[in-house]
């Protein structure tokens, strides 16, 4: 997401997020943390901190992670790492907040720093000082470059706002496998594919009425409130003010197309998810008149063909695949069709178009849980792997993970990327760990 002034609000923030805790973890080792209970030396130690994290990130700065893409406006990782670091010293508050929640740790715990798992609670505790942080920053030069009023709550809006478009796209990319819930958000019953798909294809062309009835929709198809929904009262208000939400969704688009020129891979890769649609289209047609004329069928030339059923290639319709000639040196159409397809659903989920071909290229072949697991599509393996180990765990190859997050995808994510529904994921996945469970247990 992107906002006039912001800088931490993009696809880089998960590894400054990672590339901070690394590098505060290792200045911790260096300080007395008992300090920490004694509010009289909390500004000393916060120069103590800051000064050990500077080095280490200093350290580190030609590693892989701080020298990647930190936002789109050609700041590296690394710098925006420091430049939040030191943007701590002007904002003593958070630090004051981070050093109260290590004591109210250390009554619960004892010295808790010293456990074996202590880097962990640490880690999560560093993670939501410079979270907060980060939206403090970015709304006071939000202010400054727009003269308008903004608070880092209002950030935070802006950013659930930003989520919910990209997870309503998602539900769009998959209308055939969430037909009554995309139904729920338009507010009418699916009749075929419905236009909406076709048209929105920014933030800008998301309707509020969509954003509120996604949120009503959530407790119903995925077992949750959604956040316009819960008893909390941070948007409270905003499910009944569509005007409001209507404004910052027009903001964000504006600004994203304003700024776009940053990204001129945008519009050809726009282009090749069309083209890509387009091919699919004409290797279906092509595959029925063949069929229909090797039957012996008469084939009129002005006829519309319907739409091939969901999961049916022309192929399977009676033997067409034995009857087309592939290029050895080319692959076979269906396969080519195959890929267009996964590229086109993952760009509708804003994950990048090649995501599902690198991701399992980085699979561990020789691993155990892949043996396990061979027969299951990489989507509930990913899947597993969430409910297991969590969203986000550094032994993930970057190929798993959605750049935007810095995680794995969402379940509903991976539930689009396989074809499937939200239930039918969860219960192939949770079939795939009885059988990680039952592998274990017999070894």
């Amino acid at each position: 997401m992107r906002l006039p002034g912001t800088r931490y609000q993009e696809h880089g923030w998960e590894q400054v997020r990672k590339l901070l805790g690394h590098c505060s973890l290792q200045a911790f080792q260096r300080l007395d943390m008992h300090h920490m209970l004694e509010p009289a030396r909390h500004a000393a130690l916060l120069d103590a901190y800051t000064d050990a994290a500077a080095a280490a990130l200093r350290a580190g700065s030609h590693s892989g992670r701080a020298e990647a893409e930190g936002n789109s406006y050609g700041e590296s990782v690394y710098e925006l790492s420091l430049g939040l670091l030191y943007e701590l010293q002007a904002h003593p508050g958070f630090w004051q907040a981070f050093a109260a929640a290590v004591a109210g740790e250390h009554a619960r715990s004892g010295a808790f720093w010293l456990d074996a798992a202590a880097d962990g609670v640490m880690r999560k505790k560093v993670n939501d000082m410079y979270a907060c942080l980060r939206d403090k920053v970015d709304a006071d030069n939000y202010i400054v470059t727009t003269g308008r009023e903004c608070s880092p709550n209002k950030i935070y809006t802006y950013r659930m706002l930003d989520t919910a478009y990209r997870e309503i796209a998602g539900l769009f990319a998959a209308w055939r496998e969430h037909q009554e819930q995309v139904g729920a958000i338009l507010g009418r019953a699916l009749e075929g594919s419905p236009i909406e798909v076709r048209q929105m294809k920014s933030i800008g062309g998301c309707k509020a009425e969509w954003i509120i009835r996604w949120s009503e929709s959530l407790e119903r198809f995925g077992g949750a409130p959604g956040p316009l929904h819960t008893k909390s009262k941070r948007f409270a208000s905003l499910k009944n003010s569509p005007g409001k939400i209507a404004d910052m969704l027009t903001e964000i688009g504006d600004y994203e197309e304003l700024s776009s020129n940053m990204d001129s891979a945008d519009d050809w890769q726009g282009d090749a998810g069309e083209a890509a649609s387009w091919l699919e289209d004409l290797w279906r047609v092509s595959g029925e008149s063949e069929l229909r004329e090797a039957q012996g069928g008469a084939f009129d030339d002005d006829r519309i063909l319907a739409a091939a059923p969901d999961g049916c290639e022309a192929e399977e319709q009676g033997g067409a695949a034995d009857i087309a000639v592939e290029d050895e040196d080319e692959p076979p159409a269906r396969e080519v069709a195959a890929v267009a397809a996964e590229r086109k659903v993952a760009e509708a989920l804003s994950l990048p178009p090649r995501y599902m071909e690198l991701a399992r290229a980085a699979q561990q072949t020789g691993s155990w849980a892949l043996r396990v697991l061979g027969d299951e599509s990489l989507p509930i393996r990913l899947a597993v792997y969430h409910k297991l180990l969590g969203a986000a765990d550094d032994t993930y190859p970057d190929a798993w993970l959605d750049p935007a997050t810095g995680e794995l995808p969402t379940l509903r994510q991976l539930a689009a990327l396989d074809g499937i529904s939200m239930p039918t994921l969860r219960k192939r996945r949770n079939e795939a760990i009885d059988k990680l469970q039952a592998a274990s247990a017999a070894r």
